[in-house]
């Protein structure tokens, strides 16, 4: 590894040189990322939740200074990230993102910025578990699809639990539901260290390095760019800089670079973490919780905005189906069942992930917001359309005719007859499916939206509080769907069939 750097410095100390004192004139940098929980990759400040900060963060503000373009995040989750790589929705991807044969087989990677490697924790006044063969007969938290849960697997005889978050691991450590976790050392220093329940234990497992991806054979320039970059803050101390900085250096990354000088910044981000998460009674409780309202606010606007569009959506697309099915004869009606079936037989989260990833592959690529309003529409559509169906068969069928013997054409006798009567039966039902589709919206957030939901599990992971958080977030909703509870209530009362004003 000192022999390929070498090298590298070597190789690129000219253009090196250039693009230090380049000016920020080029086209942003668009890098993805999940802000949620993830310090001290890339997450929301416990300070302030408006802004995202994390050692990475830090790292690409280094790389754009020195390649002259402005570092412009975009939200994924963690999960998708090479997907969205894969569909370009940004330009690479930082975010804690281990080189294992796996990732390099789907996208190409740079040089390692940070090697590390797996850390045990186990409960406080635990016997100690010194390696991976420690642990085995007992449970062990990891992250999901990370290399120490390969590494836990391949040694055998360990029921490895899986999480999606690494502070849910670290919750059922405490909760006694696991016997101990296995994690990134930077994890482990940033959501076990300073937990008085946890402590480390044991030797390194493993090794990991961390490296910027870029999407797998198109961008061979841009690789070579960012390893230019990576390799210049190695050599000029800025990357030892911004690790000091963040409570990251080891003896590993002195090893790794051959960089053995004492400390070069004080750990200051590290400690305004620890500061920021620490409880200090319910009265700064409550200031935290008053800090979450302004973003809480705009992802409630954010729900109610793609909710509204969605159900413009599935109402118009819904009503053009079911009217296919009654009067659009045979062809129509099996096309129109056709796309009901089809919808209402797949899942809603399926539907959105192929449109937002999946479409791409055909050329046809879509905002996030976009997306999120499309595949709500057309999903709710399927539905809409069947209680639109039953609201036209239960008019009489001599309304119609009786219609046409006045005089009237078939599109005159639906409009002004057939689908006026039909709407007072199925208001009620669209009001109530309105309601469930602004809960629905929640399954947005997997595709970069950053709604109620979303929010809620950035804010909660990073003050590891569910519950409080939890409770105003519930609120929120309900505070959303009443207004729509009470609509539906008024239309089954007054608007229904056979309910008159005047039989109340």
């Amino acid at each position: 590894m000192r022999l390929a750097l070498a090298l590298l410095l070597i190789l690129t100390g000219l253009t090196g040189a250039f693009a230090q004192t380049a000016a920020p004139s080029g086209p942003p940098l668009r890098y993805g990322a999940d802000a949620t929980s993830g310090a001290p990759y890339v997450f929301k400040d416990p300070a302030d939740p408006t802004v995202t900060t994390g050692f990475e963060v830090d790292i690409m503000t280094e790389i754009g200074k020195k390649l002259g373009r402005k570092p412009v995040l975009v939200q994924n989750d963690w999960g998708n990230l090479i997907p969205g790589l894969n569909a370009g929705l940004y330009d690479l991807v930082i975010d804690g993102l281990e080189i294992t044969p796996a990732h390099q087989a789907a996208a190409d990677f740079t040089i390692p910025y940070y090697t590390t490697f797996g850390q045990i924790v186990i409960r406080r006044g635990d016997a100690p578990l010194q390696t991976v063969a420690d642990l085995k007969g007992k449970s062990v938290g990891t992250l999901k699809s990370s290399q120490m849960e390969y590494i836990l697997r391949a040694a055998g005889n360990i029921d490895v639990r899986t999480y999606d978050e690494e502070i849910d691991a670290y919750s059922d450590l405490k909760l006694k539901r696991i016997d101990a976790t296995v994690m990134d050392f930077p994890i482990a220093v940033y959501y076990a260290q300073p937990d008085r329940e946890l402590q480390f234990t044991g030797e390194p497992v493993g090794q990991i390095q961390y490296g910027i991806a870029v999407k797998k054979g198109a961008h061979p320039d841009l690789v070579a760019a960012l390893n230019t970059a990576l390799s210049q803050m190695i050599q000029d101390g800025s990357l030892r800089e911004v690790l000091d900085r963040w409570g990251l250096w080891t003896p590993m990354m002195a090893q790794v670079t051959g960089d053995a000088r004492p400390m070069q910044a004080q750990p200051s981000a590290y400690e305004h973490f620890v500061d920021a998460t620490q409880p200090h009674g319910w009265k700064a409780q409550l200031e935290r919780y008053a800090r979450f309202l302004p973003q809480l606010g705009w992802a409630a606007v954010m729900t109610l905005q793609i909710s509204i569009l969605a159900m413009v959506l599935a109402v118009g697309l819904g009503a053009a189906l079911a009217l296919c099915r009654v009067y659009g004869g045979k062809i129509l009606d099996h096309v129109a069942q056709i796309y009901i079936e089809v919808v209402r037989g797949t899942p809603l989260l399926i539907q959105v992930l192929f449109i937002y990833y999946g479409l791409p592959k055909i050329g046809v690529q879509l905002d996030p917001y976009v997306a999120g309003v499309l595949a709500l529409g057309l999903n709710y559509a399927a539905y809409e359309a069947e209680n639109y169906r039953a609201g036209l068969l239960a008019i009489p069928r001599q309304q119609m005719e009786a219609a046409v013997a006045l005089n009237m054409t078939e599109r005159q006798s639906l409009r002004h007859v057939i689908i006026p009567q039909a709407a007072r039966i199925v208001l009620p039902p669209t009001t109530n499916d309105f309601i469930s589709l602004i809960k629905d919206s929640s399954l947005v957030s997997v595709i970069s939206l950053v709604e109620l939901t979303k929010t809620y599990e950035q804010i909660s992971t990073t003050y590891y509080d569910y519950f409080g958080t939890g409770i105003l977030v519930a609120a929120i909703y309900l505070i959303i769907g009443l207004p729509f509870v009470r609509l539906a209530r008024w239309a089954e009362k007054h608007v229904s069939r056979g309910v008159t004003r005047s039989s109340q």
